[in-house]
């Protein structure tokens, strides 16, 4: 079991928890994880990590699939930024890779004056936002606007729904998986994964089309919603880390994934999605901000991560040299 840099008691987040906990110990400082629904972002927002969820196509990957992206983590911008450049070439064997033009990861902004700024805080599914992550998130969006960035309010644009159709289509996809292994590797599956996509088994065809189904209309709406604007500011996750054992955050295999209602829009959309650290709890957990903008619009969000990171105020740095 991966456990946090910060405290061993506290989840590193995942799926990428190794790369995550690697960053936040300083095993080095360039890392990659893959993300389908926050897997980058969730072990950075709870471990105080810089990271980059990429536009679609971007990173080519050796299996690609629906909202399925890989990306950097790292203690800084610069260090992810640096990463992206190396990251970020294309590969014909990814056959969803994209054509992007060539990106400027080492540039910095000026200022933030002119920037059309979204606030999304309420994401209508999921878990409710704690307090201490929603005050932090909203310390972030307030940098900006004294900065001169016009920011607005972003009403919730994804649905419980589509988020319990996308859980249950990722079920019987991975029930799919889980059969097909050997009995001996059956066994060395966690019970709680086990009995999450054996749930899976219980949708028939048609029932699996309507499900597979909300990942267009979460691309649709995500899209839609975010569309005017240059960059949108959220929590990473509702919660900040959660005990080390515990599987999720809400400990029932039957229930929806509760933490990924504001990271997971942006695999479906396919749009780039940056993770700072912004604050603390008063239990000393790390608070993480995303940050993210238009498909294809990578080195941008980076920017404006890297001047959050560069203004956030010394309460909300993450102190590296503590861990070290």
């Amino acid at each position: 079991m991966s456990r946090s840099a910060w405290n061993p008691a506290w989840t590193t987040g995942g799926s990428s928890a190794g790369a995550g906990s690697a960053a936040a110990a300083g095993y080095g400082p360039l890392h990659v994880g893959t993300d389908i629904g926050g897997s980058i972002r969730l072990p950075g927002g709870w471990q105080g990590l810089a990271t980059l969820k990429p536009s679609a196509g971007l990173i080519p990957l050796d299996v690609p699939y629906l909202g399925r992206a890989a990306g950097p983590l790292g203690r800084c911008v610069d260090d992810i930024a640096l990463f992206m450049s190396i990251l970020g070439q294309p590969d014909v064997r990814d056959y969803t890779a994209r054509p992007y033009p060539a990106q400027d990861w080492a540039g910095s902004l000026s200022g933030v004056a002119g920037l059309n700024v979204a606030l999304h805080t309420e994401a209508n599914a999921g878990s409710a936002v704690q307090p201490e992550v929603l005050a932090a998130v909203q310390e972030v969006a307030s940098l900006f606007a004294q900065a001169g960035a016009t920011v607005q309010t972003l009403d919730p644009f994804i649905t419980q729904d589509m988020l319990d159709r996308l859980d249950r289509f990722w079920r019987t996809r991975s029930w799919a998986d889980y059969r097909e292994l050997s009995t001996e590797n059956q066994t060395k599956v966690l019970d709680y994964i086990v009995a999450w996509c054996t749930v899976g088994s219980s949708f028939d065809g048609a029932d699996t089309i309507r499900n597979f189904g909300a990942i267009d209309q979460m691309q649709q709406a995500t899209i839609a919603a975010t569309s005017g604007f240059d960059l949108v500011i959220s929590p990473v996750s509702p919660m900040a880390a959660f005990p080390a054992e515990q599987p999720m955050p809400v400990v029932d295999p039957l229930a929806t994934m509760s933490h990924i209602a504001f990271t997971v829009p942006y695999n479906m959309s396919g749009q780039p999605a940056a993770t700072v650290n912004c604050g603390f709890t008063s239990e000393g957990k790390p608070i993480g901000v995303q940050l993210s903008g238009p498909v294809g619009a990578d080195a941008a969000v980076l920017h404006a991560a890297r001047w959050y990171e560069t203004h956030r105020p010394a309460s909300a740095n993450p102190l590296w040299d503590t861990l070290d």
